[in-house]
């Protein structure tokens, strides 16, 4: 993660550095990697704040294009529970990758448009201007 800007990066650093002292003291481990909790991203849109689908206007990052993995909470704990006696997961990564779960925040968009039976209104917000946001 040495491309992540500040204030994530903070995040990946402390991560490594717990990694790291994990695999130096040779305690076994399996890491998870899960991207996004669908609870939190679904449910507003990929929306920063919202919990709830806009009803008429979306914020749109860039065009709305780049693609995430959304994985149900409870799906993640499944997956955690039986890698916990898997010999295959020990010393490693395990990667919650559904492929049907693969979608980018338009994808989101048409889906709710198509369920709530209109079109939301759609304004953009810039790689600069989110990146100029955070700081």
């Amino acid at each position: 993660m040495a491309h992540a800007l500040e204030p994530g990066r903070v995040t990946f650093d402390d991560k490594m550095v717990v990694r790291k002292a994990i695999e130096e003291a040779g305690i076994l481990h399996t890491y998870v990697s899960a991207n996004c909790f669908a609870g939190y991203f679904v449910g507003g849109l990929c929306e920063p704040g919202r919990i709830t689908p806009a009803r008429n206007k979306v914020c749109m990052f860039g065009d709305g294009a780049i693609k995430a993995v959304f994985v149900d909470e409870e799906d993640i704990g499944t997956y955690i529970i039986k890698a916990i006696d898997d010999p295959r997961t020990l010393n490693k990564t395990l990667y919650i990758r559904p492929p049907e779960n693969i979608l980018s925040q338009r994808e989101l968009v048409e889906i709710w448009e198509s369920l709530l039976g209109k079109v939301l209104q759609k304004s953009q917000l810039s790689e600069q201007d989110f990146l100029d946001s955070m700081r």
